[in-house]
């Protein structure tokens, strides 16, 4: 699992049919701190997310294809959650850590 935010989207009008009806969105994955890192790529969302949103990534084709149920879909990376927030302190602290 890798967080990102999701920075675009992606529209076409000509596509493979595994993609009828799904959003293809833009994600640059990030350090707990919130900074950028690594290279952007592209995820099919599951849950709505929309563009400045901190997401939650499946990075792994198979798991990916089994999120569809479907064995035919060229997916890699799924969108499965939107995180609201994360929290990094130890179990006794309440703190909580906003990136």
């Amino acid at each position: 699992m890798i967080i990102c935010k999701v920075t675009g989207s992606i529209v076409s009008t000509i596509k493979n049919p595994n993609f009828e009806g799904k959003k293809l969105m833009i994600v640059q994955p990030l350090d707990f701190d919130g900074s950028d890192t690594g290279d952007a790529f592209l995820a099919l969302d599951t849950v709505s997310a929309g563009v400045g949103d901190r997401v939650l990534i499946n990075k792994e084709g198979g798991s990916a294809r089994i999120i569809f149920d479907n064995s035919e879909i060229p997916v890699q990376a799924v969108i499965v959650a939107v995180i609201d927030e994360i929290d990094l302190s130890p179990a006794s602290d309440s703190g909580k850590k906003e990136i």
